[in-house]
């Protein structure tokens, strides 16, 4: 018996959606990493699925390093558990490999020479430009040349291999200052398997090209880990709606359906999570394409209703005082005003803000 796009919703939800953590740490462990290209991102994030969650709380979590923020998988920003983010570095270190070899073009030394040697310096807190300026040094001593110094991918490659998180330089965590770098504390050791189960836990059921695309590495690399994993954890295994098969968790949670109204912010691991063809779990085709722009690599934030994605919502500007307009998609149910009461105020208590008006309006798509 296979898969359809409601049943992998719904056992999507069950994880996104967990009933049982109270604290912060714990709310992220359950949901799993959340990209955070934006700085609001990760607070909206949780705060949709664990109302009352304020960036107070999401602030001090950083701070104590119970919570880690940096750039991981997919050249991505994600904030995630020390743990769960050794992971990602995991995965980012096989994904980017053919990139930065291709950049790099090491001759007398190894991509392991360079990320031991940044992690090295970068054990107390530095600046991007410091960083860029230590990769310039060392591929100065150890090739005799820098052919990236100064280029805005060389820049990248100078922080972005998975092992360094980041700091606001001004302090403000739900702003999009200048960040700085550290090595990640040592934790544990981990390793592309440990990223793909942690995917599994959190979003699971997934196709290869689930794992593939959310992780940044390759189809046979996965499929190598998955045959591993499969005899370690007794994996299952059935056939989608799409003709791909999907993979679970032998124990995964019961399936969830989850009535009313969530404001989703860019990004959110409903959409992200998964590969493009595979995000029919929770959306329309068209709308997804209305609401991920391929021009500019922009998301608008998520309107959920039922479990399902059906439109977009806007607070634009940085005022403390502002409006809210929300847009659902013809063919789509008609979120209710009642119902926004309780995600706008999820919303005010993430961001510090109080939301004026609320205006609805139908989108064609």
């Amino acid at each position: 018996m296979g898969f359809s796009w409601d049943d992998l919703g719904q056992l999507a939800l069950a994880r996104q959606f967990p009933e049982a953590p109270t604290d912060l740490v714990g709310r992220l462990a359950a949901v799993g990493p959340i990209q955070s290209q934006t700085a609001r991102s990760p607070i909206l994030a949780l705060a949709a699925r664990f109302p009352g969650t304020t960036r107070d709380d999401l602030t001090a979590a950083y701070e104590s390093g119970a919570v880690v923020r940096g750039s991981t998988v997919r050249g991505t920003v994600h904030t995630a558990t020390p743990e769960q983010y050794a992971a990602l570095g995991a995965a980012t270190r096989v994904g980017q490999r053919t990139l930065w070899q291709r950049m790099l073009r090491l001759e007398r030394s190894t991509l392991e020479d360079l990320w031991r040697a940044t992690e090295e310096f970068a054990t107390a807190w530095r600046t991007t430009d410091e960083l860029a300026d230590h990769l310039h040094r060392w591929l100065m001593e150890h090739e005799g040349r820098d052919d990236v110094t100064g280029q805005q991918a060389g820049r990248y490659l100078a922080f972005g291999h998975g092992g360094l998180v980041r700091r606001p330089v001004n302090g403000d965590w739900s702003g999009q200052g200048a960040p700085e770098y550290r090595t990640l504390p040592p934790v544990v050791d981990a390793s592309v398997a440990d990223a793909i189960e942690l995917h599994l836990r959190s979003h699971g059921p997934a196709s290869r090209h689930d794992l593939a695309w959310w992780s940044g590495v390759g189809l046979r690399v996965v499929d190598e880990h998955l045959a591993d994993l499969g005899e370690r954890l007794g994996l299952v295994a059935a056939d989608g709606p799409d003709g791909r098969t999907y993979v679970d968790l032998a124990d995964p949670p019961a399936p969830r359906t989850l009535a009313g109204v969530r404001l989703l912010p860019e990004f959110d691991a409903l959409m992200c999570g998964y590969d493009p063809a595979g995000r029919e779990r929770f959306a329309a085709p068209a709308h997804l394409t209305r609401l991920w722009s391929g021009a500019n690599g922009l998301v608008l934030p998520p309107l959920m209703v039922d479990g399902r994605i059906t439109g977009y919502w806007r607070a634009t500007g940085s005022a403390r005082r502002r409006p809210l307009e929300v847009v659902w998609f013809a063919g789509t149910r008609r979120p209710r005003r009642a119902e926004l009461d309780a995600p706008v105020a999820a919303l005010e208590a993430a961001l510090g803000i109080t939301v004026t008006d609320v205006s609805l309006s139908r989108e064609v798509v």
